[in-house]
């Protein structure tokens, strides 16, 4: 059977993403930011983690078992004896068919101290009195060794998040930006109160209302009887044209921005009917564009349906 050029992107991507990526960098570049950019990417993510116990736990959370698992840990490479331990550790991962990569966050000194001064933290290496530029310059040198054997080496010193956020999907992920983005489609009713976690809130309570047509009160907008009542409606297919062209437009902007969540709530009176009937055509629409989406209708249980 020939393989699509979906499949063939598919496996370049998992040939060139490693198995364990190493965060490490100066002190105040970024290695907490960057972090959580491999944890939306469903990597398992261990902050400041010994060297040493790179591969029991790698093998402890199923690396390389089969079942597409990656891992993802900063470590604090300041000392000789942890340079040398990060070295015999990835030697050892390679020993056993775990691929691994370093990433190096650097940071400009000046950078570093407005850093600092704005946060009002001490410099970890700093001893009793001494200036926050001399404790740069010290562990700049210390990581001197680590930052050239690196694999990749970001400097953050003008990086917005969003960029750097960037950089490290196109370096690490095996799934596009769009994929990335989790989005979750649910509908309510505002007589149950207004959800508080949604980024895109639409009320369709100008829709046709189903729950005045005594055969169908007692249904939801699930129902094949519901559905085309609210969907085939003349209003709702121009609100839906323009509610798609909407999403069009917006989708895109929360790919590009970074977005790793996107919470879409419809609204209607009860969370029944209309709501229950655009929230499965917008999740529907969204599935159709390659977006990865979550359904639920929240009020649903409270509502006035038949007993089947």
């Amino acid at each position: 059977m020939p393989i699509s050029s979906q499949q063939m992107r598919a496996a370049e991507s998992r040939n060139r993403v490693p198995d364990v990526v190493v965060i490490t960098g100066m002190s105040g570049s970024g290695r907490t930011q960057a972090l959580h950019v491999f944890e939306d990417m469903g990597y398992f993510c261990i902050d400041n983690l010994p060297p040493r116990l790179l591969l029991q736990l790698a093998e402890l959370v199923g690396i390389n078992s089969g079942v597409g698992r990656h891992l993802a840990v900063t470590c604090d490479l300041r000392s000789q004896g942890l340079f040398d331990e990060i070295t015999d550790s990835l030697q050892q991962l390679r020993e056993h068919e775990i691929s691994c990569q370093v990433v190096f966050l650097d940071t400009s000194d000046k950078v570093l101290i407005r850093r600092y001064d704005e946060n009002r933290r001490r410099h970890p290496l700093a001893k009793p009195g001494e200036p926050l530029v001399s404790a740069i310059s010290r562990e700049r040198r210390q990581l001197r060794a680590v930052r050239d054997s690196s694999d990749l080496v970001i400097d953050t010193s003008a990086l917005p998040t969003k960029e750097l956020r960037a950089r490290l999907r196109r370096a690490f992920s095996e799934l596009t930006d769009q994929q990335l983005l989790e989005v979750s489609v649910f509908s309510f009713g505002f007589k149950h109160g207004m959800p508080v976690e949604a980024d895109l809130m639409i009320d369709v309570r100008f829709l046709p209302n189903p729950f005045y047509d005594p055969q169908m009160r007692t249904m939801t907008g699930n129902d094949p009887l519901v559905r085309d009542f609210v969907i085939e409606n003349d209003v709702t297919q121009k609100f839906l044209a323009a509610w798609e062209n909407l999403l069009d437009v917006a989708m895109p902007g929360y790919v590009a921005e970074g977005k790793s969540h996107l919470s879409i709530a419809v609204g209607c009176t009860g969370g029944q009917h209309r709501s229950v009937a655009i929230a499965n055509a917008t999740a529907d629409y969204l599935q159709r564009g390659g977006y990865h989406v979550s359904l639920s209708h929240r009020d649903l249980a409270l509502a006035n349906v038949r007993n089947s």
